[in-house]
Order: C-alpha cells, then structure tokens, then sequence
C-alpha cells in the first residue's frame, strides 16, 4: 500500500477482516473513514475509528458520509449474512435504483454489487482488499506442522471439482468432502454453520476436509472466500481432519494465531491451485 493522504472507506461486514485492514491503514498513515453494516459488522469496530453505523441499503447516505470524509478509495471487507426482503429498508437513492433494475435482482451478492456498480458511477474507485492487503492471500502449499495424505489429496481434488461446479450456480464457497464422499455443501448459512451441521454426517474412518474456493465469476472486489482460527476450531470440533483453499483467491485471516491453533489441535490447512 502507498502512502496516502487519500482516505480509504471501508465498508465493513463481520469477522475480523475488517479491524485487520483498518490496522493496515494505520499502519501505513493512510487515514481511513468506516461505514459499518448494522447486523454483520462487530459491535466494537467503530472504537477509535472514524466513521458511521449505516444499513446494508443505505447507498445515498454511504455516498454522502464518503465525500464528506474525503473518500476516493472504497474497500468492502468482512462477510454479510444475506438478508431478508424485510430487513431491507432502502433510502430512496436505494429504492430508485432498484426500481430502476428491478427488485428481482436482490437475491444473493446482486445487491452488493448494486452498490458498488452505483459508487464507481458516483466517482469512487472500488479496490479489492487484495490490492490494500495482498498478504492476506492464501498462498499455495501447507500452513503449518500438519500435511494432508494422499486421501486427503484425494478429497481436496474432489471438493475443488465440485466446489466450482457450485460456485458456477452462484450457490456456494465451500464443500465438505471425506473418503470421496461430499458430505454437504454451503448455502446460505455460511461456512461455520455448513461445518458443524456436517459433524452428524461424518462417516467412519476419519478423514473430511473443507474445501473453500472462488466462484468462477467471483467479483474479486467482494466476498472472497475467508478461513481463520474460527475455521480451524469448527473443523477440529466437527471431527473433520483439514481446510484446503483456493490459493491466490482465499483470504486468511489472523494466519499467525491460524496456524498455532492448526498445530496445536492437528489440524492441516493447505492452500491449492486449481
């Protein structure tokens, strides 16, 4: 990252990817401006940080409080729980727009991409957090003490062919798959909620392994798929065996803390190329 007066938005949803990138900022004495998203981003994100609580559809007043910051630059970081069609109260620059390309369109990222189509049409540039960030990537090869087998290898083969059959349908990041079996897939409830339903449907013989990859049409801008020491702690309490990601296409979150839980617990995390 240069070193920049220019103001860096972010717009924040959960986990702790977004705290990760303001540090980085600071770090880097480039002054950043938040917009958290009520019902996704931390409570405490906005602590010692300047910025604003807005909600998801909320793309006239994200565009005011942006200018009036100083913001050329926006990053959107952090997952979103996909909402419903009643926890969404557009402004009216919202309901317009969506009136305007019709409220069919408000399925699944549709409406993230909405607003940052509707952000660079109002003269902001919209940069993935891989290029403010790119050590944040997943980079090919094992994270760790622990190395899969040749099953494991097996199984991540298998996830990746499926994972990306899925991702074409815009339907999921992430498959779980053990002993050629895929166990389950993702699908609105996320990663952490798809892994510790996936612990009943585990099969004997140990083995299973996470599988988390890019959508063939992934904006790279939004939603990367995203692993961490949450991830790692799901895994080992579903009895799985290991995580493997699409590497140049993943985010890792906190991979020092990562790794020592993935050892600590014998867990193996891998990053893949396709």
């Amino acid at each position: 990252m240069k070193q920049t007066q220019n103001t860096l938005g972010i717009i924040a949803g959960g986990g702790v990817l977004p705290k990760e990138v303001i540090r980085a900022a600071q770090r880097h004495n480039r002054p950043v401006y938040v917009l958290a998203l009520k019902g996704q981003a931390d409570p405490d994100i906005l602590t010692n940080v300047a910025g604003e609580w807005l909600g998801l559809a909320q793309i006239g007043k994200a565009i005011r409080l942006f200018r009036k910051a100083g913001v050329r630059d926006v990053v959107f970081i952090g997952w979103v729980r996909r909402p419903s069609v009643a926890e969404i109260r557009p402004d009216l620059k919202t309901l317009t727009m969506l009136v305007k390309v019709g409220f069919r369109l408000m399925g699944d990222d549709n409406l993230l991409k909405i607003i940052l189509g509707e952000a660079e049409k109002q003269g902001f540039r919209v940069v993935g957090v891989d290029t403010v960030l790119p050590e944040l990537l997943a980079s090919k090869g094992v994270y760790g003490k622990i190395k899969p087998d040749s099953a494991d290898e097996k199984d991540i083969q298998q996830g990746f062919k499926v994972a990306k059959l899925l991702g074409q349908a815009d339907v999921g990041q992430a498959v779980i798959v053990q002993h050629g079996l895929v166990l389950s897939v993702e699908g609105i409830e996320g990663t952490a909620a798809l892994i510790k339903r996936t612990g009943a449907l585990k099969r004997k013989g140990g083995g299973g392994v996470v599988v988390k990859v890019a959508k063939p049409q992934q904006d790279r801008r939004v939603d990367l798929p995203t692993i961490g020491p949450g991830t790692v702690q799901a895994v080992f309490d579903a009895g799985l065996k290991g995580i493997a990601v699409e590497s140049g296409s993943a985010l890792i979150a906190e991979a020092d803390k990562m790794i020592e839980l993935a050892n600590k617990l014998g867990i193996f995390v891998v990053g893949v190329t396709c």
